[in-house]
């Protein structure tokens, strides 16, 4: 379940993912067909329900409704960020302009990273709709885009100087945002190939002024965006703690201040610590920078052993993630657990347990390599 996303009742309602619909002939075919000029931003097609991670499809905040990812942006948010990057890229004059005129272009999108899941159209799009120019697709947003070298993966058409001031600032969004769908698919395909039902977010470490772009990359992705600011959801960590004294007294400031409405997660070093949390009424209980124990090989089911260290030297927090995970849930049901702090795509499988409901990874957007994409003119005819 998905507790860590967008505001109020669409936290619940995200996880639905559907089939990637087959893409048939080469890219070229595709460029030179009609589906160049009538692929919608999102398909349309029902939702199968299917619940397969390792699928590089769409994903839907609400099969029911066919709410697609792009429909939580706001237009108006849309064109104030295509305005902002054009404004920083050219805040004067553009001098290149003078060369190039104002005579039609056409320039073809080039992928050049391989299997690679696409995100970010609505910010590419809403980029060359302000300086006047139109963009067809030929994938579908969350697609993955194949193995050939170079792909054509749009069609953009406009002025040549208003076709090369947005090129920067929408190849950048693109860049970054299929980067980290890229990512997230692959781990929440590693967390499926696990058995594991539990979530796999991100993080608040994102790019100061570029946290929307990347969150929604990340539900492109298939992965949960965690909270989207501090007001978004209560988190105490340590230093928050520190300062109020105690955990107790922490989560019950904070929860006369938010009431209700709001969750309240305690960062926690201990299973004594998430113990306090959780009796204090905390929402989240977070297992951070915990080791986990060395896992067992099973093929049809998770299966953890205690990490045994010499006999002289006792168990310490850091070596004991599952096994506190399993404590916590047992005394406290309702309390869901989080995992956190030092987890890779390498080591992503060895936390995976099914009393940790939560894994949030800072690598979805810290040092996330970016897909390759550049924008051609086509010499005319």
């Amino acid at each position: 379940m998905c507790v860590l996303s967008l505001p109020g009742s669409l936290l619940w309602m995200w996880r639905r993912r559907r089939k990637k619909k087959p893409q048939s002939g080469s890219a070229q075919s595709r460029l030179n067909s009609s589906c160049v000029t009538s692929a919608p931003l999102f398909c349309s097609r029902p939702l199968t329900g299917s619940t397969e991670i390792a699928s590089h499809s769409t994903s839907c905040l609400c099969a029911s409704l066919r709410l697609h990812s792009a429909n939580a942006i706001p237009p108006h948010t849309l064109t104030q960020l295509a305005r902002r990057w054009l404004a920083e890229d050219t805040p004067n004059f553009d001098p290149a302009g003078v060369c190039v005129g104002s005579r039609e272009v056409e320039a073809r999108l080039l992928c050049k990273t391989p299997n690679s899941i696409l995100a970010g159209r609505p910010f590419f799009t809403a980029v060359f709709t302000e300086v006047g120019c139109t963009v067809d697709w030929t994938y579908q947003e969350g697609a993955d885009i194949g193995p050939d070298a170079v792909t054509v993966t749009a069609v953009v058409r406009g002025p040549a100087r208003c076709l090369l001031l947005g090129e920067r600032p929408a190849l950048n969004c693109l860049a970054r945002a299929s980067g980290i769908a890229t990512r997230c698919s692959q781990l929440q395909a590693a967390a499926a190939a696990g058995g594991w039902h539990g979530e796999v977010a991100g993080t608040r470490k994102t790019t100061p002024g570029f946290r929307l772009v990347e969150k929604y990359a990340m539900l492109v992705g298939g992965v949960a965006m965690h909270r989207q600011d501090l007001s978004g959801m209560v988190m105490l960590k340590d230093n928050h703690v520190w300062a109020s004294g105690s955990i107790s007294e922490a989560v019950k400031a904070a929860r006369s201040v938010c009431g209700f409405s709001s969750k309240i997660e305690v960062e926690c070093c201990s299973a004594e610590q998430g113990r306090e949390a959780a009796a204090a009424g905390a929402d989240i209980v977070m297992l951070d920078n915990f080791k986990p124990q060395v896992k067992e090989a099973s093929t049809s089911c998770l299966i953890f052993t205690a990490y045994v260290p010499h006999k002289h030297t006792p168990l310490s927090p850091l070596q004991e993630l599952h096994a506190a995970a399993r404590s916590l849930k047992t005394e406290f049901p309702t309390v869901l657990i989080e995992s956190s702090g030092g987890i890779d795509p390498e080591n992503l499988s060895l936390y995976l347990s099914p009393h940790v409901d939560i894994i949030s990874l800072g690598c979805v957007t810290q040092g996330c390599p970016v897909v390759d994409f550049s924008l051609k003119v086509q010499k005319p005819e």
